[in-house]
């Protein structure tokens, strides 16, 4: 298993942009098909798939865990990315390479192809938590 992290203040930068100031992160965890225990021989090339699709499209990772049975992606994005599209970018992109590296290994255990089950978990985290958003409004809701 490996874990590739960068340290907490990372998750915490501000991003500048022409008209946008963000922090934008999404913790993403996706499965193989049949939630089979597949990634440990293929963990490399995995991580160097994950690391090409966020360099391509600009998307930061934050840390990167892959376990024998499910990945975990924690990024960060420019807003105009929707997390829909980004799960989409990354599931497609990896599994292909993971096919075009892995055919003979894979056939053994994902039959009628794909790679990853199509249900996927997101969440998001930023500088603030909800609570004090929450607090916020309430105060400037009557200003």
């Amino acid at each position: 298993m490996r874990n590739s992290t960068l340290p907490s203040s990372v998750s915490d930068r501000l991003y500048p942009s022409y008209h946008t100031v963000y922090n934008v992160n999404y913790h993403f965890v996706w499965c193989p098909k049949y939630r089979h225990a597949i990634l440990e021989p293929i963990e490399d090339s995995l991580e160097a798939s994950f690391r090409y699709v966020c360099d391509e499209y600009d998307y930061e990772i934050l840390s990167l865990h892959i376990s024998p049975d499910h990945v975990h992606l924690f990024l960060s994005a420019h807003p105009k990315h929707a997390p829909s599209e980004i799960a989409r970018t990354v599931q497609s992109i990896t599994a292909r390479e993971m096919w075009e590296q892995h055919e003979s290994y894979l056939e053994e255990y994902l039959w009628g192809g794909g790679f990853w089950e199509q249900s996927y978990y997101i969440g998001t985290a930023g500088q603030v938590s909800s609570e004090t958003i929450e607090q916020y409004i309430e105060r400037t809701e009557h200003v």
